[in-house]
């Protein structure tokens, strides 16, 4: 049996700590900045690694797929949430964009758990994960749009500054791009900041992130039913063997096709909440927050993660 990843061990101690009722904290600011530099980090060894020659080799399939990938997962989440269990329209669509998008963090997990087994991927996928970010938005209002939760016309302007000038697009793609450009010269200054720090500060963002849902869950137990918590496990299951399927229909290697599950898989419990806050201002946040960050989180971060590298290396023969 395999250890257990060092991350995923802070992020155990930080779930058994707050549910302890222990007050261990991670400053706001100090969480808010690891974020920034997990996001920063990712996009510039992603764009430093494709400047090198054949880096770019097979990203657009890449792209395409997570692209389709984002818009269509959205579709039967809202199916399953309105046929199972008892949530309105409005809400229903909201858990659908989450479940539609993609989890930085747990990309960044994942990543580490990839380099953890021995395994390389493509490094255009960080342009994948930023693709994927915003049109599973598009998939939810649409959804609500026909469940009569549209938006006013004169707040889609709004709305459409906030899904294209996200932050975490922004500055994913903004990294990507200077590492792309910069090449080796980014390379030469940077990587000692990007790759050095990167598992020390994901450590001790995944530390916050157990405290978090830990407190989210014992916040608002009552906004889970037992359904609910089966789809915020069963969801990413689906999401993922669909990711994995598509990696591999784009030509990605274990590692990648293992990173696009875990994509696939994912559930946004950042640029989606803020985008639904605006968008679906009558659905429950304290169903779609709790059910991406307490259930769905710590799901692939624990378990998702291993069954779907494990997976990808079965059918690559690896």
């Amino acid at each position: 049996m395999e250890a257990i990843p060092v991350p995923v061990m802070f992020f155990a101690l930080g779930f058994a700590a707050a549910l302890a009722r222990s007050d261990l904290a991670v400053p706001e600011a100090l969480s808010k900045a690891l974020s920034l530099y997990l996001m920063l980090a990712i996009g510039v060894k992603g764009g430093i690694a494709i400047a090198a020659p054949g880096g770019a080799a097979g990203m657009l399939p890449a792209l395409a797929a997570g692209i389709l990938l984002s818009f269509l997962l959205p579709i039967p989440a809202y199916a399953g949430l309105r046929g199972l269990t008892r949530l309105d329209r409005p809400t229903a669509a909201a858990v659908a964009g989450h479940y539609g998008s993609v989890s930085v963090v747990t990309f960044a997990a994942g990543l580490a758990a990839v380099q953890a087994a021995g395994l390389t991927a493509e490094p255009f996928l960080p342009a994948v994960l930023a693709a994927m970010e915003t049109p599973a938005i598009l998939t939810a209002l649409l959804l609500a749009q026909r469940g009569g939760a549209a938006r006013k016309p004169k707040d889609r302007a709004k709305l459409l500054r906030e899904v294209l000038l996200n932050g975490s697009v922004v500055l994913l793609l903004g990294s990507f791009l200077i590492g792309w450009l910069g090449g080796a010269r980014a390379a030469a200054a940077l990587s000692p900041f990007v790759e050095g720090l990167f598992q020390g500060a994901l450590c001790l963002f995944l530390l916050d992130m157990g405290l978090l849902a830990a407190r989210q869950l014992r916040a608002a137990p009552q906004a889970l039913e037992p359904r609910l918590i089966a789809f915020g496990i069963l969801m990413p299951l689906f999401g993922a063997g669909c990711g994995l399927a598509a990696g591999m229909a784009a030509g990605l290697s274990p590692g990648g096709a293992a990173l696009m599950a875990v994509l696939a898989g994912s559930a946004s419990y950042i640029a989606v909440p803020a985008a639904m806050r605006l968008a679906l201002p009558e659905a429950d946040p304290g169903v779609y927050v709790t059910l991406s960050l307490a259930v769905t989180f710590p799901f692939n971060v624990v378990l998702g993660i291993p069954i779907h590298l494990a997976l990808a290396q079965r059918l690559a023969g690896g």
